[in-house]
């Protein structure tokens, strides 16, 4: 999977923009996404239904992969099974 892909969810409306990836599925509450939304939406895992953020990133624990979310939904971002947090942002240097 290169930078740039959308990848929507098939149980959830989330979709996502990948900025990083590695090897591992990329799952929206606990589905594997596609590049195609389907004609009909799968069952949401109630251990990964948190929901996501538009316009937060999450990352993995490595590292390795990275995603923007451009459409919030019910399910929750997780790599081949491992959950991904939402990404902190950079402090800004302090003025003194």
């Amino acid at each position: 999977m290169k930078p740039g892909t959308k990848l929507k969810s098939t149980v959830c409306d989330t979709e996502v923009m990948v900025i990083k990836a590695g090897e591992g599925t990329i799952e929206c509450g606990g589905a594997a996404m596609a590049e195609a939304k389907p004609a009909e939406l799968g069952a949401l895992s109630a251990d990964f239904s948190a929901g996501t953020l538009m316009g937060k990133r999450y990352v993995d624990a490595a590292g390795t992969f990275e995603l923007l979310c451009v459409k919030p939904g019910k399910g929750n971002l997780s790599v081949s099974g491992a959950a991904l947090s939402i990404k902190d942002a950079k402090p800004l240097p302090a003025s003194d």
